[in-house]
């Protein structure tokens, strides 16, 4: 007797996307993008006018330190690679932290970096300079879209797939879900801060000028020369995949906090410090040690000499 139940046919892969983002979300991100980046080259006029205090400078700081190191620490070295294990309270603080940065979800953000390392300058790869060719043109073509161009044609990766261990994360599930009041905070809370200082309407109007706008701007165009010139330009001590063009750039390493040490990363992506090599500083990695230091963290990846010569480009 021939049995009529068919075996269930097995699940292919997860797709890499999850289709187009929302038009909500293309709205917000023309306002999150474009705005700060106006900002920041009305920052130099706007300064020599006066309208630039101690204050404004102190409430930047912190808030682009706060969420800076939320992003390389937090977002990129822990929540993406894995680089150290965090107890909880530190684990929620570096998400709370990357959030401020305003650069998108946890949970999307991880997702988008890690397809980003499955297929670095190859095709599936999100925001590759070097998707439209190797010449003039379609390099200076492709350096905007790794910039900034990709985010407004993307098609979101697929979180399931890329991020599953974050979406199970009860904790990280409810940050990610309250990334709006998150980027309220980051946009007004410098404002109220700077009120209260100086107890004026100037002084809450002007940092949130600096300490919101323009920071928000420096951060963003600084994490996305990542993507962008630390794919094209510098230098690449370290074997990577074939095909992959991650660099190291220098003159960013203080501004992105170790992050432009770029090549090494891609050619050990576990490893919680980028600048292995002498006089690379690496601001992240220092914050890494000193959370172990505090036994905060712990199993941190930090490089091994065997390795790192196993890596080394051959004369």
């Amino acid at each position: 007797m021939t049995s009529t139940i068919e075996a269930a046919p097995k699940a292919g892969p997860k797709p890499l996307t999850d289709g187009p983002q929302p038009r909500g979300i293309l709205i917000a991100l023309y306002g999150f993008v474009i705005v700060p980046f106006l900002a920041v080259f009305a920052a130099v006029p706007v300064a020599w006018g006066g309208w630039l205090s101690w204050t404004d400078v102190a409430i930047a700081t912190v808030f682009y330190l706060f969420s800076g190191l939320g992003i390389t620490v937090g977002f990129h070295r822990y929540f993406t690679h894995g680089s150290f294990k965090a107890k909880r309270w530190l684990r929620i603080t570096l998400a709370l932290a990357g959030s401020l940065a305003i650069e998108g979800n946890i949970i999307q953000w991880v997702a988008d970096h890690r397809r980003h390392h499955a297929f670095s300058d190859q095709e599936g790869d999100p925001h590759s300079p070097w998707r439209y060719g190797n010449g003039f043109w379609a390099l200076t073509k492709g350096l905007w879209f790794a910039h900034m161009g990709w985010m407004f044609s993307r098609e979101l990766s697929n979180r399931a797939r890329f991020a599953p261990d974050l979406m199970a994360d009860k904790d990280i599930d409810r940050i990610d879900k309250a990334f709006g009041p998150i980027v309220l905070f980051s946009t007004l809370g410098p404002a109220l801060i700077g009120g209260l200082v100086t107890w004026s309407w100037q002084g809450a109007l002007t940092a949130f000028f600096w300490a919101g706008i323009v920071r928000i701007g420096l951060l963003h165009h600084v994490t996305w020369s990542i993507n962008s010139v630390c794919h094209v330009y510098g230098e690449r001590p370290f074997e990577v995949r074939n095909g992959d063009k991650a660099s190291n750039f220098w003159p960013l390493a203080i501004v992105s906090f170790g992050e432009s040490w770029h090549n090494l990363h891609h050619a050990d992506p576990t490893c919680a410090r980028h600048g292995v090599l002498r006089g690379q500083i690496d601001i992240s990695a220092r914050l890494i040690w000193l959370f172990e230091k505090a036994g905060w963290a712990s199993n941190i990846k930090w490089p091994n000499e065997q390795r790192l010569a196993a890596k080394m480009t051959k004369a």
